[in-house]
Parts: C-alpha cells; structure tokens; sequence
C-alpha cells in the first residue's frame, strides 16, 4: 500500500513539476530573452542585434525545454503504468500544456487591462 501511495504522490508531484515548466515554456522564456534583448539594445544601440539574439534564444530554448517535459510525461507514464492504471499516452502533458496556456492568457490579459497603463479602448475622448 505504502508504495502504490508513494507511486500517485509520485506522479503527482511530476504533474507539478509538468506544469511549472510549461508555465516557464509560456511566460518565462520569452520575458527572460525579452530581457536580455533589452540589455543588448543598450549595449549596442541595435535593434537588429537584439531582436535577432531572442529569435535565437526563445527558439533554442524552448528547443531545449520540449525534451524535458516529454521526459517527465514519460516518467508520469512509467509511473501510473507501475501503479496499475492505464496508459494514457502524453494525454497529462497535453493537459498540463494546454491549461499552462490559459493560465499564462488570461494572467497576461489582466496584466495588459489592469496593470499595464495601456488599453485597447481610449477612455479620454479630446483633442
């Protein structure tokens, strides 16, 4: 009994770990080169410089970020498998990325609404 639960808090915790990476796959990559691409613009006072490097860097990133969710669904995998449940393919990535995605949408949209300072809708009418 002590390993079957050991095995779902197990996969649990890899679920959680699924999801801080996809959030990190939305929101963290692309904020963390946006910022270096800022500290490149200052630097050398070129945009194309800047711009290139995070077109570089978000897509190697993420390169490098998609093996090791798929590892960690694996994993999962193995792990409800080992426990006598049924494989569901890479259903719990799917899942886990798509919510990832809502989450990451929706927090950017209060942001840009109610944070930001900018709206889409002008609110003071005059010239």
């Amino acid at each position: 009994m002590r390993a079957l639960l050991r095995m779902v808090t197990g996969a649990a915790a890899l679920v959680g770990i699924m999801f801080a990476g996809s959030i990190l796959l939305w929101v963290g990559i692309p904020l963390g080169w946006l910022w270096i691409a800022s500290q490149i613009d200052g630097a050398t006072g070129s945009v194309g410089a800047a711009i290139g490097a995070a077109l570089v860097g978000v897509v190697a990133s993420i390169a490098l970020m998609v093996p090791v969710l798929t590892w960690l669904s694996n994993r999962h995998r193995q792990l409800r498998m080992e426990s006598g449940r049924d494989d569901l393919g890479h259903l719990v990535l799917e899942v886990v990325m798509v919510t990832s995605a809502g989450v990451a949408l929706v927090v950017f949209a209060l942001w840009f609404f109610l944070l930001s300072g900018s709206s889409p809708i002008p609110f003071e009418v005059g010239y």
